[in-house]
Protein backbone atom coordinates (compact mmCIF):
# COMPACT_ATOMS: atom_id res chain seq x y z
CA UNK A 1 0.00 0.00 0.00
CA UNK A 2 1.49 3.39 -0.97
CA UNK A 3 2.08 5.89 1.81
CA UNK A 4 -0.57 8.57 2.10
CA UNK A 5 0.14 11.99 0.57
CA UNK A 6 0.33 14.82 3.06
CA UNK A 7 -2.46 17.36 3.14
CA UNK A 8 -1.64 20.83 1.76
CA UNK A 9 -3.82 22.47 4.38
CA UNK A 10 -1.97 25.79 4.17
CA UNK A 11 -3.48 26.62 0.78
CA UNK A 12 -7.03 27.51 -0.15
CA UNK A 13 -9.46 24.58 0.06
CA UNK A 14 -10.30 22.74 -3.12
CA UNK A 15 -13.85 22.14 -1.93
CA UNK A 16 -15.77 23.81 0.87
CA UNK A 17 -19.21 23.23 2.33
CA UNK A 18 -20.75 26.06 4.32
CA UNK A 19 -23.70 25.01 6.47
CA UNK A 20 -25.17 22.67 3.87
CA UNK A 21 -28.38 20.97 4.99
CA UNK A 22 -31.11 18.86 3.45
CA UNK A 23 -34.66 17.99 4.48
CA UNK A 24 -37.10 15.59 2.85
CA UNK A 25 -39.24 17.80 0.58
CA UNK A 26 -42.43 15.90 1.40
CA UNK A 27 -42.20 15.05 5.09
CA UNK A 28 -39.83 17.81 6.18
CA UNK A 29 -37.68 15.24 7.99
CA UNK A 30 -34.13 16.51 8.43
CA UNK A 31 -31.76 14.25 6.51
CA UNK A 32 -28.64 16.37 6.97
CA UNK A 33 -28.13 18.91 9.72
CA UNK A 34 -26.02 21.97 8.77
CA UNK A 35 -22.54 20.70 7.91
CA UNK A 36 -19.36 22.66 7.28
CA UNK A 37 -16.04 21.30 6.05
CA UNK A 38 -12.98 22.25 4.02
CA UNK A 39 -11.16 19.78 1.78
CA UNK A 40 -7.60 20.68 0.80
CA UNK A 41 -5.26 19.24 -1.81
CA UNK A 42 -3.75 16.04 -0.44
CA UNK A 43 -6.65 15.36 1.90
CA UNK A 44 -8.02 11.83 2.04
CA UNK A 45 -11.00 12.32 4.30
CA UNK A 46 -12.79 9.23 5.61
CA UNK A 47 -16.36 9.54 6.88
CA UNK A 48 -17.67 6.72 9.02
CA UNK A 49 -20.97 6.15 10.78
CA UNK A 50 -23.84 3.67 10.97
CA UNK A 51 -26.08 2.90 8.03
CA UNK A 52 -28.76 5.56 7.66
CA UNK A 53 -26.66 8.23 9.40
CA UNK A 54 -26.73 10.51 6.33
CA UNK A 55 -23.31 9.86 4.82
CA UNK A 56 -24.59 9.41 1.27
CA UNK A 57 -26.90 12.41 1.68
CA UNK A 58 -23.85 14.48 2.59
CA UNK A 59 -21.86 13.18 -0.39
CA UNK A 60 -24.67 13.85 -2.85
CA UNK A 61 -24.98 17.34 -1.40
CA UNK A 62 -21.25 17.95 -1.82
CA UNK A 63 -21.59 16.84 -5.46
CA UNK A 64 -24.65 19.09 -5.96
CA UNK A 65 -26.66 16.11 -7.13
CA UNK A 66 -29.56 16.82 -4.74
CA UNK A 67 -31.07 20.23 -3.92
CA UNK A 68 -29.83 21.71 -0.65
CA UNK A 69 -32.22 23.16 1.91
CA UNK A 70 -29.55 25.57 3.14
CA UNK A 71 -25.89 26.43 2.75
CA UNK A 72 -23.51 26.65 -0.18
CA UNK A 73 -20.70 24.78 -1.93
CA UNK A 74 -17.47 26.51 -2.96
CA UNK A 75 -14.89 25.22 -5.43
CA UNK A 76 -11.45 26.77 -4.94
CA UNK A 77 -13.02 29.51 -2.87
CA UNK A 78 -15.74 30.46 -5.36
CA UNK A 79 -19.40 29.76 -4.65
CA UNK A 80 -20.92 27.45 -7.25
CA UNK A 81 -23.88 29.09 -9.02
CA UNK A 82 -26.57 27.12 -10.85
CA UNK A 83 -25.03 27.96 -14.21
CA UNK A 84 -21.66 26.60 -13.02
CA UNK A 85 -22.93 23.14 -12.03
CA UNK A 86 -21.97 21.27 -15.25
CA UNK A 87 -18.39 22.57 -15.05
CA UNK A 88 -18.37 21.86 -11.30
CA UNK A 89 -19.30 18.21 -11.89
CA UNK A 90 -16.34 17.88 -14.24
CA UNK A 91 -14.15 18.77 -11.25
CA UNK A 92 -16.02 16.93 -8.47
CA UNK A 93 -16.82 13.31 -9.30
CA UNK A 94 -19.20 11.21 -7.20
CA UNK A 95 -18.95 7.41 -7.37
CA UNK A 96 -21.97 5.83 -5.77
CA UNK A 97 -22.01 2.41 -4.17
CA UNK A 98 -24.23 0.89 -6.87
CA UNK A 99 -23.23 2.68 -10.09
CA UNK A 100 -25.32 2.59 -13.22
CA UNK A 101 -23.90 1.00 -16.34
CA UNK A 102 -25.09 1.82 -19.84
CA UNK A 103 -25.54 -0.68 -22.67
CA UNK A 104 -22.58 -1.91 -24.65
CA UNK A 105 -19.14 -2.95 -23.48
CA UNK A 106 -16.97 -1.78 -20.62
CA UNK A 107 -15.01 0.37 -23.07
CA UNK A 108 -18.25 1.87 -24.40
CA UNK A 109 -19.02 2.95 -20.84
CA UNK A 110 -15.56 4.45 -20.44
CA UNK A 111 -16.03 6.46 -23.64
CA UNK A 112 -19.39 7.95 -22.59
CA UNK A 113 -18.08 11.00 -20.67
CA UNK A 114 -16.29 12.27 -23.76
CA UNK A 115 -19.63 12.76 -25.49
CA UNK A 116 -20.53 15.44 -22.93
CA UNK A 117 -20.07 19.12 -23.68
CA UNK A 118 -17.83 19.75 -20.66
CA UNK A 119 -15.27 17.29 -22.09
CA UNK A 120 -15.49 18.50 -25.69
CA UNK A 121 -11.83 19.50 -25.68
CA UNK A 122 -10.66 16.05 -24.56
CA UNK A 123 -10.57 12.63 -26.20
CA UNK A 124 -10.69 9.08 -24.92
CA UNK A 125 -7.25 7.57 -24.25
CA UNK A 126 -7.50 3.83 -24.85
CA UNK A 127 -4.00 3.10 -23.54
CA UNK A 128 -4.52 5.01 -20.32
CA UNK A 129 -7.88 3.34 -19.70
CA UNK A 130 -6.25 -0.07 -20.24
CA UNK A 131 -3.52 0.85 -17.77
CA UNK A 132 -6.04 1.89 -15.13
CA UNK A 133 -8.02 -1.31 -15.61
CA UNK A 134 -4.84 -3.36 -15.27
CA UNK A 135 -3.91 -1.50 -12.08
CA UNK A 136 -7.37 -2.37 -10.75
CA UNK A 137 -6.59 -6.03 -11.32
CA UNK A 138 -8.66 -6.52 -14.48
CA UNK A 139 -7.23 -8.84 -17.16
CA UNK A 140 -6.61 -8.05 -20.80
CA UNK A 141 -9.89 -8.25 -22.68
CA UNK A 142 -11.97 -6.99 -19.76
CA UNK A 143 -12.75 -3.78 -21.70
CA UNK A 144 -14.59 -5.89 -24.27
CA UNK A 145 -16.87 -7.47 -21.67
CA UNK A 146 -20.54 -6.51 -21.98
CA UNK A 147 -21.76 -4.22 -19.21
CA UNK A 148 -24.84 -6.39 -18.60
CA UNK A 149 -22.53 -9.25 -17.59
CA UNK A 150 -20.66 -7.29 -14.91
CA UNK A 151 -20.92 -8.24 -11.27
CA UNK A 152 -21.64 -5.53 -8.71
CA UNK A 153 -17.95 -5.31 -7.85
CA UNK A 154 -16.91 -5.10 -11.49
CA UNK A 155 -19.41 -2.30 -12.07
CA UNK A 156 -17.87 -0.41 -9.12
CA UNK A 157 -14.44 -0.74 -10.72
CA UNK A 158 -15.65 0.45 -14.13
CA UNK A 159 -17.38 3.46 -12.56
CA UNK A 160 -14.19 4.33 -10.69
CA UNK A 161 -12.01 4.06 -13.81
CA UNK A 162 -14.56 6.13 -15.73
CA UNK A 163 -13.99 8.92 -13.19
CA UNK A 164 -10.23 8.54 -12.70
CA UNK A 165 -9.48 8.88 -16.42
CA UNK A 166 -11.07 12.36 -16.33
CA UNK A 167 -8.76 13.56 -13.53
CA UNK A 168 -11.26 15.43 -11.35
CA UNK A 169 -9.97 17.63 -8.55
CA UNK A 170 -12.16 15.92 -5.97
CA UNK A 171 -13.22 12.28 -5.89
CA UNK A 172 -16.21 11.38 -3.70
CA UNK A 173 -16.20 7.63 -3.05
CA UNK A 174 -19.34 6.13 -1.51
CA UNK A 175 -18.22 2.68 -0.32
CA UNK A 176 -16.26 2.06 -3.54
CA UNK A 177 -15.08 -1.42 -2.48
CA UNK A 178 -18.25 -2.68 -0.76
CA UNK A 179 -18.78 -5.46 -3.33
CA UNK A 180 -15.11 -6.42 -3.74
CA UNK A 181 -13.03 -9.21 -2.22
CA UNK A 182 -9.96 -8.31 -0.09
CA UNK A 183 -7.50 -8.66 -2.98
CA UNK A 184 -9.54 -6.39 -5.28
CA UNK A 185 -10.11 -3.97 -2.41
CA UNK A 186 -6.37 -3.64 -1.86
CA UNK A 187 -5.82 -3.03 -5.59
CA UNK A 188 -8.45 -0.26 -5.66
CA UNK A 189 -7.08 1.43 -2.55
CA UNK A 190 -3.58 1.43 -4.04
CA UNK A 191 -4.86 2.65 -7.41
CA UNK A 192 -6.73 5.63 -5.96
CA UNK A 193 -3.84 6.70 -3.73
CA UNK A 194 -1.36 6.36 -6.61
CA UNK A 195 -3.68 8.34 -8.89
CA UNK A 196 -3.90 11.07 -6.26
CA UNK A 197 -0.12 11.30 -6.17
CA UNK A 198 0.47 11.51 -9.92
CA UNK A 199 -0.69 13.70 -12.76
CA UNK A 200 -2.22 12.53 -16.05
CA UNK A 201 1.29 11.82 -17.38
CA UNK A 202 2.21 9.72 -14.35
CA UNK A 203 4.83 12.09 -12.94
CA UNK A 204 5.09 13.11 -9.30
CA UNK A 205 6.51 16.31 -7.91
CA UNK A 206 9.63 14.41 -6.84
CA UNK A 207 10.13 12.67 -10.19
CA UNK A 208 10.06 15.74 -12.41
CA UNK A 209 11.85 18.97 -11.58
CA UNK A 210 9.42 21.84 -11.36
CA UNK A 211 6.41 19.51 -11.77
CA UNK A 212 4.01 20.12 -8.88
CA UNK A 213 1.99 17.29 -7.41
CA UNK A 214 -1.61 17.36 -8.69
CA UNK A 215 -4.09 19.27 -6.56
CA UNK A 216 -6.56 16.53 -5.83
CA UNK A 217 -8.38 15.20 -2.77
CA UNK A 218 -10.70 12.34 -1.93
CA UNK A 219 -13.54 11.63 0.46
CA UNK A 220 -14.27 8.00 1.32
CA UNK A 221 -17.32 6.50 2.97
CA UNK A 222 -16.50 3.08 4.35
CA UNK A 223 -17.78 0.34 6.62
CA UNK A 224 -14.73 -1.79 5.87
CA UNK A 225 -12.80 -2.42 9.13
CA UNK A 226 -9.32 -1.01 8.77
CA UNK A 227 -9.94 0.78 5.47
CA UNK A 228 -10.27 4.11 7.25
CA UNK A 229 -6.69 3.92 8.50
CA UNK A 230 -5.35 2.55 5.21
CA UNK A 231 -6.73 5.30 2.99
CA UNK A 232 -7.43 8.25 5.27
CA UNK A 233 -5.32 11.07 6.67
CA UNK A 234 -8.40 12.83 8.08
CA UNK A 235 -11.47 11.30 9.74
CA UNK A 236 -14.99 12.53 10.51
CA UNK A 237 -18.07 10.71 11.77
CA UNK A 238 -21.78 10.97 11.06
CA UNK A 239 -24.56 10.16 13.47
CA UNK A 240 -28.25 10.89 12.89
CA UNK A 241 -27.55 13.36 10.08
CA UNK A 242 -24.90 15.30 12.01
CA UNK A 243 -21.29 15.54 10.84
CA UNK A 244 -18.66 15.81 13.54
CA UNK A 245 -15.27 14.61 14.78
CA UNK A 246 -14.51 10.95 15.26
CA UNK A 247 -15.70 9.88 18.74
CA UNK A 248 -12.84 9.37 21.20
CA UNK A 249 -13.34 5.61 21.50
CA UNK A 250 -13.29 5.17 17.71
CA UNK A 251 -10.29 7.48 17.36
CA UNK A 252 -8.33 5.37 19.87
CA UNK A 253 -9.23 2.19 17.99
CA UNK A 254 -8.17 3.74 14.68
CA UNK A 255 -4.88 4.91 16.20
CA UNK A 256 -4.16 1.46 17.61
CA UNK A 257 -4.92 -0.14 14.24
CA UNK A 258 -2.63 2.28 12.43
CA UNK A 259 0.25 1.63 14.86
CA UNK A 260 -0.21 -2.13 14.55
CA UNK A 261 -0.01 -2.01 10.75
CA UNK A 262 2.82 0.55 10.51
Amino acid sequence: MPSLPASSASGAPLLSARGIARADPLSGTVLLHPATLDLHAGDHLVITGPSGAGKSVLMRGLALLDPLSAGSILLRGKAVAACDVPAFRAQVAYIRQRPAMLGGTVEDNLRVPYTLKCYADRSYDHERAQGLLAAAGKPAGFAAKHARDLSGGEAQIVALIRALQLDPAVLLLDEPTAALDPESTAAIEALVLAWARTGPDGRTASSAAGSPAPEVATIWITHNPGQDTRVGNRHLHMQAGTLGPLPAALAQTASATLMATA
